[in-house]
């Protein structure tokens, strides 16, 4: 639960769930919501997928999803989790038994699609491998691959068919004593997926991980996601998320950290808060946030900025961040230490000296943390 007791309409209650470990990292219950992202190399190419794991994890990833569509990729596997910084989860559809030896390569987590996956037998199967090599299983409807016999029933895919879909697996799961298992219900459709989740939030307790699936492009992507997702967030429901973005996927993790910490439940990095600029700006308040997110991109420390182009909104809003600066007069501005007014710089010297400042501050939080673990 996110608590503000000042200002208690930021509160989110979280739905309970029960928690499971995929890997290391602990989803559901208590936890910290999990930020998740996949490679888009082939799998098969140890260099380039372990690259691309080692740039997500150090964004911020808790957990990478990698492919596992034939030998070559599963094969390939156990050398990247021997390698990999989080737990990878194998992502199989159709070929169940690239389950069976992904769990064989280390794999965390199974991802398995109930549409595509086979009958009964197989899915037996893919958790005998999960139990005997510890894996967790992500039950993955997608509304584009449910199984037919749902189509029929339904007529098209829908949200009660998607919830129908998983219900049914998370059955065959349970009938062979095999709780550690998440669960999720995606759709493209943005309303498809929010009433689905909504109707799957009510009808169990395992972990949900959201996701709006083939959400598009970087910006149509992530707008379709922030819609989809932050809603049902700020619901409370959502113990795991992944953006799914035709990009890069550090910026995946980024967007996702970014829709967590919008809603205050996750704090990773320095979070600024800039004006998008007006005729009114003292100082070139675009080009200066885009420097200065490359220049703190290091920091991992949760630390607020303001950066506000004129007198107008920036005083407030610096009484509301750790370092702040508002653009003046005569090429300098005033910077916002602790949400006080402290000191003039100028323009040209502005960016060195709020990296500075935010770095001597991130240093004094970090110190302060070491004094609390020593006590």
């Amino acid at each position: 639960m996110s608590m503000n007791h000042i200002r208690p309409w930021r509160n989110i209650e979280r739905r309970k769930s029960r928690q499971i470990m995929v890997g290391n990292v602990p989803v559901g219950g208590d936890a910290p919501i999990a930020v998740q992202t996949m490679t888009n190399t082939d799998s098969g190419d140890v260099k380039a997928t372990l690259g691309q794991v080692l740039a997500a994890a150090e964004a911020g990833a808790d957990i990478v999803r990698i492919s596992a569509p034939d030998v070559a990729a599963t094969k390939a596997l156990k050398e990247i989790t021997k390698e990999s910084p989080v737990p990878i989860v194998a992502d199989i559809h159709f070929h169940y038994k690239r389950a069976i030896e992904a769990a064989e390569a280390g794999a965390a987590c199974l991802r398995i699609n109930p549409g595509n996956i086979g009958d009964e037998k197989r899915v037996k199967e893919v958790i005998k491998a999960a139990k005997d090599h510890g894996c967790s299983i992500r039950i993955g409807v997608n509304g584009g691959s449910l199984e037919r016999h749902l189509l029929d029933k339904y007529g098209e895919p829908c949200p009660d068919a998607m919830v129908e879909s998983g219900l049914d697996h998370i059955k065959i799961l349970q009938d062979n004593d095999f709780h550690e298992f998440k669960i999720s219900v995606k759709a493209s459709d943005v309303f498809m997926s929010a009433a689905a989740y909504q109707i799957l939030a009510d009808a169990t307790d395992a972990p949900i991980h959201l996701g709006i699936t083939e959400a598009g492009g970087f910006v149509s992507g992530t707008i379709k996601s922030a819609i989809g997702l932050g809603q049902l967030l700020w619901m409370g429901i959502g113990d795991t998320l992944r953006v799914s973005l035709s990009a890069d996927p550090v910026e995946e993790v980024k967007v996702g950290f970014e829709i967590l910490k919008s809603l205050g439940l996750r704090h990773r990095g320095v979070n600024i808060i800039s004006c998008p600029s007006c005729a009114r700006q003292g100082f070139d308040v675009i080009k200066t946030v885009e420097t200065l997110e490359n220049r703190l991109a290091h920091i991992h420390t949760p630390l607020s900025l303001s950066i506000i182009g004129c007198v107008v909104n920036g005083p407030g809003e610096a009484l509301m961040t750790d370092v702040g600066f508002t653009g003046g007069g005569a090429g300098s501005g005033m910077v916002y230490l602790a949400g006080k007014q402290s000191h003039k710089m100028s323009n040209e010297a502005m960016v060195d000296h709020i990296v500075e400042e935010v770095e001597k501050k991130v240093a004094a939080i970090q110190a302060a943390e070491a004094a609390d673990a020593a006590e």
